[in-house]
């Protein structure tokens, strides 16, 4: 069983938009794949209520930061969106479990930099050197100087950069309706499943 975490001591940075991708491409590839949400805001809990039956289905694991349980058997994938202000007790907590760990950061220089002590942090913190962590731009424009900020202050950590995602409603109307991008016609959401590709590959990676 893998557990991927998403993270990051920010609110707002798209955290529970990765989750619930995320959750739904293992789906859609046949995993048995369960969703947990200990973000107050509880969006990904929502996005399982409003999930229609006939897409594949994405269980809800129920759990709390301070009462992380394991998964019941026959899960391969477990995906965990997180709260903002995660540190300290409540990450250790998480990263006992943690297997992969996927930080999303908006390119702006002030969550650049906020977000880089979490980095080292977190590779402080895992459970040992084979958890993988990497960081994913969010709501990024190609070619702008704030997406060259981040993949050069990305550089002097040693945390890949998987790429970016751009700034779309896409995920807002799909959200909305419970679903991921692998959920409707890929004509409809060809850039996005572009720029997702190596995440998917990173989320399944052996």
């Amino acid at each position: 069983m893998t557990v991927i975490v998403v993270a990051n001591p920010k609110g707002g940075v798209g955290k529970s938009t990765l989750a619930t991708n995320l959750a739904g491409y293992l789906a859609r590839e046949g995993c048995a794949v369960m969703l947990g949400d200990v973000d107050r805001q509880q969006s990904s809990r929502t996005w399982l209520g409003l999930r229609p039956q006939a897409v594949p289905a994405v269980a809800g694991w129920e759990v709390t930061i301070d009462r992380l349980v394991k998964p019941p058997k026959g899960t391969t994938h477990v995906v965990l969106d997180t709260p903002a202000g995660l540190h300290g007790r409540k990450l250790d907590e998480v990263m006992k479990l943690a297997d992969r760990v996927l930080v999303p950061l908006q390119p702006s220089i002030f969550d650049i930099y906020a977000t880089r002590d979490f980095i080292t942090e977190l590779l402080a913190r895992r459970k040992s050197e084979r958890v993988a962590v990497a960081v994913i731009g969010n709501r990024v424009r190609e070619g702008t100087i704030s997406a060259d900020q981040l993949a050069a202050f990305l550089g002097t950590l040693g945390v890949p950069l998987l790429g970016h995602l751009r700034d779309t409603q896409n995920y807002i109307h799909l959200a909305a309706r419970g679903l991921a991008l692998w959920d409707v016609a890929p004509s409809r959401v060809e850039k996005d499943l572009e720029q997702w590709r190596p995440v998917t590959r990173w989320a399944q990676a052996e």
